[in-house]
């Protein structure tokens, strides 16, 4: 009972000092990861001596579960716009890029070691992923914000370039083990077949979360964890069919991302707070099991090959992989730097040690010195080389907070807070339609009635409830910095008509749904019927799948309605191919979220 009261008292103090370290780190812009590594050194046989971890099979468990809770919210944190903007650039640097970058250092390490080709090459793919981690925490706490398309790049490069940098390690090394001096083109076969078997069953397990959340009626509580146990069950299930479980894993997670689902916050929630606690178990564990007094005799080596990384292999193999996409020189310079390793690279060396191969302890020292000196140079250099590539851009302002309501029936609707900023739409005095209006103001500390807080000052803390593809919207109103104008689309929608056009005619060239009674009624007298003759410039209509917008008004009259196609989403037709299945499982998640039997909802379709 004392054992486990010490093991749980020293548990508990790391993960408190981990997230004291933290705060010092991101205040004076260190690397955070080598926050939690230096605190597992401290803690291990060559600091204090206060945990002693010796099991290479219990730290290959725990890491590879940590690393699928990362990939999975991973996944799902990427957007499927950074796959349009940046999907055939990435997803060559994480396969084309990784064995680039293998080959060189494996040629390297043949040099510096006394190794043989193969074990080279087995300590070139040991190191030749970036960190998920170490690049999702830089990219999205880390306070810098990078041009579109470069951040995009380097998101889906960290999430999908692990599994091949894990598949030629375990076949490497189980080809060393074997006794093969060259694995032969069935090591690049099985990597296709593992990439696709992992893709297929990422894919049917995604769909399958976002089916499950949003058909079980489950408390709040339990849908982050179920999300999470059917996550785990993809990544297992995977790779018991011969796929790549970590390639899997992220791909659920970007499915469940990108579709309608029930809880989303929560789970964004839930899944962010045990990512934190993922990568603090794993780089403290990996720290205490780490023993730097014995790096003696590879230090100089490592160290050199640590530069040869940084500064020849990793930029080569970007340069090479990114030719044909004519990205720019600055984008590619900031790409090739940040290509920290993380805990991914000490982790794959516990597999010769778990193999018993005769060079396994030089394995993990070498790697452990090489992501040292990865987050050292390049992890402390990222806003400088940012800043000097002048790729840094202003961090997009939105809601301070959103809260979803787990409301009765089909009601889809969030409480969202903004603060009221200097030069928006707002602050310079725009009429807010009706739908944008605050249901709560907050000035000063004190709640200020709603009628009575006209004129908005900056600074104001208003509360509103709005559906989740309204956001956007209000994210133009109370946090942009543009005057809106009529010309502006996402407003007043793509195209303009005459209030007198009848919804027969306008049914007749956008094939809307339409009854026979309402094919003479005009644009004006249904917005008439809806707000009882008391609309207003910004009110909404939906019709089938347009939105009818109020665009200009005199002396109280309608003068021209506005028309959004699509107002939220793009149809499959005009998405790129790889795309398109996504698109057919989002139409198929939002069906599941209505009650059984399947029924249109009342009032959606005006017509």
């Amino acid at each position: 009972m004392e054992l486990i009261n010490s093991i749980i008292l020293v548990s508990a103090i790391l993960l408190v000092l981990s997230i004291v370290t933290s705060v010092i780190a991101l205040r004076i812009g260190a690397p955070l990861l080598l926050f939690f590594l230096a605190i597992g050194v401290v803690a291990g046989p060559d600091g204090l001596a206060v945990v002693h971890f010796e099991s290479v099979e219990a730290a290959y468990l725990i890491g590879s579960i940590a690393l699928a809770i990362i990939l999975f919210e991973s996944g799902l944190d990427t957007p499927i716009l950074s796959y349009r903007r940046a999907a055939a650039p990435a997803l060559t640097l994480a396969t084309v890029g990784v064995l680039i970058t293998a080959g060189l250092v494996g040629i390297a390490a043949q040099f510096l070691f006394d190794l043989s080709r193969l074990e080279a090459l087995l300590l070139g793919a040991v190191v030749a992923s970036t960190d998920a981690a170490a690049v999702f925490l830089l990219l999205r706490v880390g306070g810098v914000t990078i041009r579109g398309r470069a951040r995009s790049i380097l998101e889906i490069e960290s999430g999908t370039n692990d599994p091949v940098a894990i598949f030629l390690t375990l076949s490497l090394s189980g080809a060393i083990a074997a006794g093969s001096t060259a694995p032969g083109w069935s090591l690049l076969i099985d990597l296709l077949r593992q990439a696709g078997i992992g893709m297929a069953l990422g894919a049917v397990g995604g769909g399958v979360i976002a089916l499950a959340l949003n058909r079980l009626r489950l408390d709040p509580g339990l849908l982050p964890i179920a999300a999470l146990g059917l996550a785990l069950l993809t990544f297992a299930a995977t790779t018991d069919a011969g796929g790549s479980g970590f390639l899997a894993v992220y791909v659920a997670g970007l499915i469940v991302g990108n579709l309608p689902l029930r809880g989303r916050l929560g789970l964004r929630r839930f899944l962010s707070g045990l990512t934190w606690l993922s990568q603090i178990v794993m780089f403290v564990m990996l720290g205490v099991l780490a023993t730097p007094s014995s790096f003696g005799p590879v230090l100089g080596p490592a160290i050199a090959l640590s530069l040869f990384l940084i500064l020849v292999a990793r930029p080569l193999a970007v340069s090479l992989c990114l030719i044909p996409f004519r990205i720019g020189v600055a984008e590619t310079t900031f790409i090739a730097w940040v290509g920290l390793r993380g805990a991914v690279s000490i982790l794959l060396a516990i597999v010769p040690n778990l193999m018993a191969l005769p060079q396994g302890s030089l394995f993990f020292a070498v790697a452990f010195i090489i992501v040292t000196v990865s987050l050292l140079v390049q992890g402390w250099m990222i806003r400088p080389m940012a800043r000097w590539l002048r790729l840094i851009v202003p961090r997009r302002l939105g809601p301070v907070d959103r809260i979803e309501l787990d409301l009765p029936g089909n009601a889809d609707q969030e409480l969202v807070a903004y603060s009221i900023l200097e030069g928006s739409p707002v602050a310079r005095g725009q009429r807010l339609p009706r739908w944008a209006r605050p249901a709560l103001v907050i000035r000063g500390g004190r709640v200020i009635p709603v009628h009575a807080a006209r004129p908005w000052t900056v600074g104001d803390h208003v509360y509103l409830f709005a559906a989740p593809t309204r956001i956007p919207l209000l994210d133009r109103l109370y946090a942009g910095s543009r005057p809106l104008s009529e010309d502006d689309r996402d407003f007043f929608g793509d195209l303009a008509f005459h209030p007198g056009v009848t919804l027969g005619t306008l049914a007749e060239l956008y094939g809307l749904p339409l009854t026979v009674e309402n094919a003479n009624r005009t644009l004006a007298d249904l917005f008439d019927a809806e707000f009882q003759h008391a609309g207003e410039i910004g009110d909404r209509l939906r019709l089938g799948t347009v939105e009818l917008i109020i665009r200009d008004m005199e002396n109280g009259r309608i003068v021209k309605v506005g028309l959004s196609l699509q107002p939220d989403r793009k149809t499959s037709a005009r998405l790129p191919l790889f795309e398109q299945p996504l698109a057919h499982l989002s139409r198929f998640a939002v069906a599941t979220t209505r009650r059984w039997p399947w029924k249109r909802r009342a009032g959606k379709n005006r017509g």
